[in-house]
C-alpha cells in the first residue's frame, strides 16, 4: 500500500478532497501494514491517532487479515470510537458490561468475519468467559492489536491501571509478526522506556506537544469559598462551554450545585453518577457527555472519568478547582481545551485541600502488604471462596478484597485464579516487592511536587509542561499569563459578599441517608433479622447535616467532637434544615437518639436540646448494652451487623408516632438501620435518621 492509496482512504474517511496526513500518521500506518512493527505513538490529544488505526485496519482487512482487537480504558472513549469507524465503513462493536444481551451475537459475528474492529475494556481481559470464546476462539486471526492510552500499561503513568498488565501476556499468544499499535497524548521518558520493556521491540514515533492555542494561567485562592466565588464569577464570561476538573465525586456534586444556583448551568459527571431517568449510571453519562458536546450546558463539573476519550474539539475552557496530582496528568486534562479552536483558556486553580486529597489518593494506591499475606493465606486453606466469603472471614470492605485480589491476578504468572466465581490460591510463588511500591510512591510524591512548582513558576507554562513530558522542541508559547507578564482572566472573586454567599451555600449542603434494606445473611442470630427487612422495619431516608470536617458544619461539628459539646449554632442548623429544606412527612411527633456506652451524654444532649427547639418530645427509649467493639474497626457489611448484634434494647414505651432518631456521625448507616429495625419493631411510626455529620467515603 502506497501513501497515495492510504491517503485516498483518508479522504473518503473525512469526506474532503483536500484531506492530507499529518506528519507522522503515514509513516505509522506504514510501520504496521508493510512492515508488520510495533508501533508507539505519542502525540496530542486531536492529532488523529485513531485515524491510524482505522486506516490500518481497513488496509489489513483489504488484505484479507483478521479484525483489529482495541482495547480502550473508557466506555465514553468506546462509543465515540465505535461511531467514528463507521464513519469511514468500518464494522465496529463494543463488548462491556453495558451490553451483555447482545455479547452471544457479536461473538458470533466476529467468527463469521462481520466484525472489522472490537473494542473491549482492559478489565475484560480478566473476564474467563471473554477469554475462552473470543481472546481463545479469534486466536492467529487477530489482524492488529490497538493499546489505546498505551501509557496505562507504565507503572510510572499518571493512570496507570493494573489491568493493563494482562496484555503483555495476551500478546504472547499472539503470532509474532502481528502488528501492535499503542497510542497515548502523555507520556514522557521514564514512561515510553517502561513501556518499551514490556512490549519488547517496539518503533516510537513522537511529535510535539504543544497546543497552540491553549493560554495557560494558574491562581492560588486563599481557601474553598473564594474559589467557589471566583467560578462564579469568572465563568458567564467566558467563551463557549467547559470542563470544570475536581478531585472528587463529592466535589463535583457540590460545585455543579453551587454553579446552578448563581444560573450557570451545570451538571455533575463521575463514576456512578446517576439520575432517576436514566436506566443506569452509563446512559446518564452518555447524556451528559451529550449535553456537553451539544452546547447546551455552560460547565460540565468532573472528575477523571471525563478524562481520555472524550472528543470534543471545541472545548472552550478547562479549569481544574484544585489541582491534580502530576503535571503528566494535568496536561491530558487540560488537552481536552482548544483542539479545534484559535484559543482557549486553561485555568489552574490550587486548594488548600489538595495535598491531602492527593495523599489519600497516593497512600491508598497499593494494598498493604499484611493483607495480601491475610488473603492468600486464607485462599491457601480453603478450597476456593466467594469475595463475599472472605469477607465474613478477614473483616476486609469488598473495596480492599478487590483491589488485592487485582493486584495479585494481574501477576505473570499469578498466585491466585478465579474459576466460576471463586478465587483460588495457585501453585505460585509469590514475593511482596515492597521496594518497587516505595519507589512508585516516592515517584508520585516528586511528581505532585512538580505540578506546585508549575503553579509557582515564573517561566512559559508550555514549556514547563513540554519539559515535563520530554517533548524535544520546546518554546516559548507566548500566550501564558507568565509570557504576558498579566493574568488572562482576572484574579477578582466577587468580593466578600460573594465568598459569604459561597458559605452560606456550604452550610446548606445537607445529603440524603439512604435506608438499608437487607441484612447480610447469619450477621444478626440474636435480633433474628434476616434477609430482606419488612417495609415496616425499615428505616426512612434520612439526612446528614455536613461532611465531617468539610468547609461547612463539617468543621464545626469536629471541634464539638472534640469539645464532647455540640454548640447550639449545630441544633439551630439543624433546624433550619429540617424546616425550611427538608419538610418530611409525615412530621415526626418525638424524638430519640443512638445511646453510646463511652460518652452517653454527648449525642443525647444534642438531641434534648433538638428536640425542644422543634417543640417536640424527647424520649430516651434506646439504652447501649455495651456489648460491641467500636463500630470504626469493623470493615464490611458484615461485621458492621455482627458487631451490632444485640447491642440495643428497647428501655421503655414507644410511642406509634413518626420520630427523628439522631446521632453524632453516620458511615455504613448500619447503626440507624438495627435502631430502627428495634423502634418499629416495638411499635413507632416512621423513623427518620438524623446524623450531624459523615464519615463515609463517597469519593
Amino acid at each position: 500500500m502506497t501513501r497515495q492509496k492510504a491517503e485516498q482512504l483518508l479522504r473518503r474517511g473525512v469526506d474532503s478532497v483536500g484531506a492530507r496526513f499529518r506528519s507522522g500518521q503515514w509513516e505509522a500506518i506504514d510501520a504496521l501494514v508493510n512492515q508488520s512493527r510495533r508501533v508507539l505513538v505519542v502525540e496530542r490529544t486531536g492529532w488523529g491517532k485513531s485515524m491510524v488505526y482505522f486506516l490500518a485496519t481497513r488496509i489489513l482487512r483489504d488484505r484479507g487479515r483478521g479484525p483489529s482487537l482495541i482495547i480502550s480504558p473508557l466506555l465514553a472513549l468506546m462509543r465515540n470510537q465505535v461511531t467514528a469507524a463507521g464513519r469511514i465503513g468500518l464494522r465496529a462493536e463494543t463488548i462491556n458490561s453495558t451490553n451483555e444481551e447482545r455479547w452471544e451475537a457479536i461473538e458470533s459475528s466476529l467468527r463469521s468475519g462481520g466484525i472489522d474492529l472490537l473494542l473491549i475494556s482492559p478489565e475484560r481481559l480478566s473476564n474467563q468467559r471473554f477469554s475462552e470464546k473470543v481472546v481463545s476462539a479469534l486466536g492467529g486471526r487477530v489482524g492488529m492489536v490497538v493499546i489505546d492510552e498505551a501509557h496505562c500499561i507504565s507503572d510510572w503513568g499518571h493512570d496507570f491501571r493494573p489491568d493493563y498488565r494482562r496484555l503483555v501476556s495476551v500478546l504472547k499468544r499472539m503470532p509474532a509478526n502481528m502488528p501492535v499499535l499503542g497510542t497515548t497524548a502523555t507520556a514522557n521518558d521514564r514512561v515510553i522506556d517502561d513501556v518499551k520493556q514490556q512490549l519488547g521491540d517496539i518503533l516510537i514515533q513522537r511529535g510535539g506537544l504543544t497546543r497552540k492555542s491553549l493560554e495557560l494561567q494558574a491562581i492560588i485562592l486563599p481557601d474553598q469559598a473564594s474559589r467557589m466565588a471566583w467560578l462564579a464569577e469568572h465563568i458567564p464570561g467566558l467563551v463557549g462551554t467547559g470542563i470544570v476538573y475536581v478531585l472528587t465525586k463529592r466535589d463535583a456534586r457540590a460545585i455543579a450545585r453551587w454553579l446552578n444556583s448563581k444560573e450557570i448551568n451545570a451538571r455533575a459527571y463521575y463514576s456512578g453518577v446517576k439520575d432517576e431517568a436514566f436506566e443506569n449510571s452509563d446512559d446518564y453519562r452518555q447524556h451528559l457527555e451529550g449535553l456537553l458536546l451539544e452546547n447546551r450546558i455552560k460547565v460540565l463539573v468532573a472528575t477523571t472519568a471525563l478524562g481520555m476519550g472524550y472528543d470534543k474539539p471545541d472545548v472552550g475552557f478547562v479549569i481544574h478547582y484544585q489541582a491534580p496530582g502530576s503535571v503528566v496528568a494535568y496536561y491530558q486534562q487540560v488537552g481536552r481545551a482548544g483542539r479545534a479552536l484559535s484559543s482557549a483558556a486553561g485555568v489552574l486553580l490550587s486548594g488548600e485541600e489538595d495535598a491531602d486529597i492527593i495523599e489519600y489518593f497516593r497512600e491508598s494506591a497499593f494494598p498493604e502488604e499484611d493483607l495480601v499475606h491475610r488473603l492468600l493465606d486464607f485462599l491457601r486453606m480453603h478450597s476456593g471462596a466467594t469475595v463475599s466469603e472472605i469477607e465474613q472471614e478477614l473483616n476486609l470492605r469488598r473495596g480492599q478484597i478487590s483491589k488485592v485480589l487485582k493486584f495479585l491476578s494481574v501477576e505473570n504468572p499469578s498466585p491466585v485464579v478465579k474459576v466460576e466465581g471463586r478465587w483460588h490460591r495457585t501453585a505460585v510463588r509469590f514475593k511482596f516487592d515492597q521496594g518497587r511500591i516505595q519507589r512508585l510512591v516516592q515517584q508520585r510524591e516528586v511528581e505532585w511536587n512538580e505540578i506546585q512548582d508549575y503553579i509557582h513558576t515564573s517561566s512559559c507554562r508550555m514549556a514547563f509542561l513540554q519539559r515535563a513530558l520530554n517533548d524535544p522542541n520546546v518554546s516559548d508559547c507566548k500566550r501564558c499569563d507568565n509570557c504576558l507578564g498579566r493574568p488572562l482572566i482576572g484574579l477578582e472573586y466577587g468580593g466578600r459578599q460573594l465568598v459569604l454567599e459561597v458559605r452560606e451555600f456550604l452550610q446548606r449542603l445537607e445529603f440524603s441517608i439512604e435506608p438499608r434494606k437487607r441484612i447480610p445473611p447469619d450477621a444478626l442470630p440474636g435480633y433474628g433479622f434476616q434477609g430482606n427487612l419488612p417495609r415496616g422495619l425499615r428505616a426512612s431516608e434520612g439526612k446528614v447535616l455536613s461532611r465531617w470536617a468539610d468547609s461547612g458544619w463539617g468543621a464545626v461539628v469536629k471541634e464539638g467532637k472534640s469539645m464532647s459539646y455540640f454548640d447550639d449554632e449545630l441544633v439551630d442548623a439543624m433546624v433550619k434544615m429540617i424546616n425550611e429544606r427538608w419538610r418530611p412527612t409525615p412530621y415526626p411527633r418525638w424524638v430519640t437518639c443512638i445511646p453510646s456506652a463511652r460518652n452517653p451524654d454527648l449525642v443525647r444532649s444534642f438531641a434534648k436540646r433538638l428536640a425542644a427547639k422543634l417543640d417536640l418530645r424527647f424520649l430516651d427509649v434506646l439504652a447501649a448494652t455495651g456489648k460491641r467493639d467500636p463500630q470504626k474497626l469493623q470493615e464490611n457489611s458484615f461485621h458492621q451487623c455482627r458487631n451490632l448484634d444485640e447491642a440495643f434494647i428497647i428501655t421503655g414505651p414507644v410511642p406509634s408516632a413518626p420520630a427523628f432518631l439522631i446521632d453524632d456521625i453516620v458511615d455504613s448507616r448500619w447503626t440507624f438501620t438495627i435502631a430502627a429495625a428495634l423502634l418499629r419493631q416495638a411499635g413507632s411510626g416512621e423513623i427518620y435518621p438524623l446524623a450531624l455529620t459523615s464519615t463515609a467515603n463517597s469519593g
